[in-house]
């Protein structure tokens, strides 16, 4: 009998560290990585921070501003359509624009509504959680069509070595 009961505790004990685990993994799977540092600076859709592109990011749609809100990256770092979440203010963010200054810095652009709030923002460290990861393959074939640049033929260089390694 307490050969039984001991076995039964054990069995017990054994599922629970399990389902505890499995919880941990679901839920590191749901949330993703988080990327603790993250130099962050904002940007608004004015011709100073945005050039002729005004309020459109480099898909040629608005600049999306609300529960999800756009943000500029390297893309071959952040690939677009990666969803994160900055953990300090609980914000989500979109990549769906790049820029020259951002390509290999690891910095993330925030896009602001108002210049004001670009001001407050100013530069920040962040902790960044990811939600999403975009398309590499996706940025490649849009990033391909623009190569003159410098800065995006850089980008392309780079998604083509991940694509290769």
């Amino acid at each position: 009998m307490r050969k039984r009961k001991a076995t039964v505790a054990t069995g017990f004990l054994i599922a629970t560290a399990w389902a505890c685990a499995a919880s941990r993994l679901a839920d590191a799977e749901m949330h993703g990585p988080r990327i603790e540092g993250v130099k962050t600076t904002a940007y608004s859709g004015c011709a100073e921070d945005n050039g002729p592109y005004g309020c459109k990011n480099a898909l040629g749609r608005p600049l999306k501003s609300g529960v999800v809100t756009s943000a500029a990256a390297d893309w071959s770092r952040y690939p677009v359509g990666t969803r994160f979440r900055v953990v300090e203010t609980g914000q989500q963010y979109i990549v769906d624009d790049y820029g020259s200054a951002l390509v290999g810095t690891g910095t993330i652009d925030l896009y602001k509504t108002t210049d004001a709030q670009v001001d407050r923002w100013g530069v920040r460290h962040v902790t960044i959680e990811i939600l999403e990861w975009g398309s590499p393959g996706r940025s490649l074939r849009i990033l391909r069509e623009r190569g003159k640049m410098r800065h995006i033929r850089e980008m392309v260089q780079s998604l083509q070595d991940q694509e290769s390694a």
